[in-house]
């Protein structure tokens, strides 16, 4: 495509220099093809979009999980376990991110999905997950007596309808203007569990605007566990990601598609009641999902278009240490991950520029305070985190919080270590810096 590129502006700059010598003697023909290939490289230029749905809930149903655990029997579902695509071109670049509704997916499962897509490299497809609490097991975690809940035809088919997304997103290109915002979600939508005040009511939006100036899609990143319900509810459910969705389409805004952030220890939906106890029923999922939904659209709303909005996507291979003794032996077991060192991991990091958006991805949960930091230091006006996205590997914590408080006990026996935190800032703020501004 490059080669093409280069060819179609070579034939576009010799007609502009046989222009301006021979203005009196120009053709009509020769004319028209400068008009011609003026807009192929205008076209080639603009911001183009795609989109791509699949649910992917399984019949029948299969168990759950909620963390690291055996998984929980389902007795019915709360709407559709969905993977959405979206396809983002322009010029030579073109992006694909995805939201798939698990609590987690592997980087071998992205793996599985890149390498059925056609046309994008798979560096640049970021693969991240809602951390839906009410999904089947796309890891393997031991589950009592049985080795595991893992259905491998299942994850199969996922994978299968996740790169047929993807295709379909960008065989579907088409011209949209985007729209991009920042600003407090307001109302109660999230709290941090250990700490009520210490988590980021930030939600950053990027919307596409057709041909007819009516909203293709809109993408929100925020920072919330969805486990209004939980795995042992006996719910299959996106819990509050599915009434959000619905609520977004509702109300004009497209197909909605939700990247999670820095959402770890323990930022979560705020379902909480006045006795002291949670409200875990699907209208409380539908109570947030449709409130954070019109926070995401008013935020959109109130943002200014960019028509000509640049795209630009960095990735970077980083090795990060397994010092968790659990974690090391958990990935003895895990079937995904058979045949492969457990002592380190290597997982993908992503920089994209969206116009005046900069997005950094992370393999795992970052807590409030490392996602402030990795914000504070990206260069985008709007800056996003697309929290468990090419992995999931637990926990992030900062060195100093690492194994340090009571309240960190789990959150620290589920992370790779006090190792991961340093690299992946480092890593991160490094690509960033080699990376051109938004």
């Amino acid at each position: 495509m490059a080669a093409k590129k280069r060819k179609t502006h070579k034939k576009l700059n010799g007609l502009h220099s046989y222009m301006r010598k021979n203005l009196t003697e120009i053709t009509m023909k020769q004319l028209l093809v400068l008009v011609f290939w003026m807009v192929v490289v205008a076209a080639d230029a603009e911001m183009r979009a795609g989109i791509g749905v699949r649910t992917v809930t399984p019949e029948p149903l299969l168990p759950v999980i909620g963390g690291v655990g055996p998984a929980q029997k389902v007795m019915g579902k709360k709407g559709e376990l969905t993977v959405r695509a979206l396809v983002l071109s322009e010029g030579e670049e073109r992006v694909a991110i995805v939201s798939a509704d698990f609590l987690g997916f592997p980087g071998p499962l992205c793996d599985k999905a890149r390498a059925a897509v056609k046309g994008i490299a798979p560096e640049k497809i970021l693969i991240g997950a809602t951390h839906t609490h009410s999904a089947p097991d796309t890891y393997g975690f031991p589950n009592g007596e049985k080795p595991t809940s893992y259905d491998s035809n299942y994850v199969a088919h996922v994978c299968r309808q996740m790169a047929d997304a993807i295709n379909e997103a960008a065989a579907n290109l088409k011209p949209v203007v985007l729209r991009i915002g920042t600003g407090e979600a307001k109302g109660k939508i999230a709290y941090n569990a250990y700490a009520s005040e210490l988590f980021d009511p930030r939600c950053s939006v990027i919307q596409a605007l057709d041909a007819s100036g009516k909203p293709f899609f809109t993408l929100l990143n925020y920072a919330v566990h969805p486990e209004v319900l939980g795995a042992d509810s006996g719910v299959c459910s996106p819990d509050l990601i599915g009434p959000l969705y619905d609520e977004i389409q509702a109300k004009g805004g497209g197909i909605g598609i939700f990247m999670n952030g820095a959402q770890g220890g323990m930022v979560t939906a705020d379902n909480r009641l006045p006795n002291g106890k949670e409200a875990r029923t699907w209208e409380e999922c539908q109570r947030i999902g449709r409130l954070l939904a019109s926070e995401a659209l008013r935020i959109a709303s109130e943002a200014k278009n960019q028509p000509e909005a640049k795209l630009l996507c960095r990735a970077r291979k980083i090795v990060l240490p397994v010092d968790s003794p659990e974690i090391r032996n958990l990935l003895k077991v895990l079937p995904i991950y058979a045949g492969r060192a457990n002592d380190t991991v290597t997982t993908q990091l992503n920089v994209i520029n969206v116009g005046t958006a900069q997005i950094l991805t992370i393999p795992g949960e970052a807590l409030p305070n490392v996602g402030a930091l990795l914000k504070r230091k990206m260069r985008g006006q709007h800056n996003l985190l697309f929290g468990l996205t090419n992995d999931a590997f637990g926990y992030i914590l900062a060195r100093e919080d690492y194994d340090s408080f009571p309240r960190y006990a789990y959150i620290t026996r589920t992370s790779l270590g006090e190792r991961t935190a340093p690299i992946l800032e480092s890593e991160a703020l490094e690509l960033i810096e080699q990376t051109t501004r938004p």
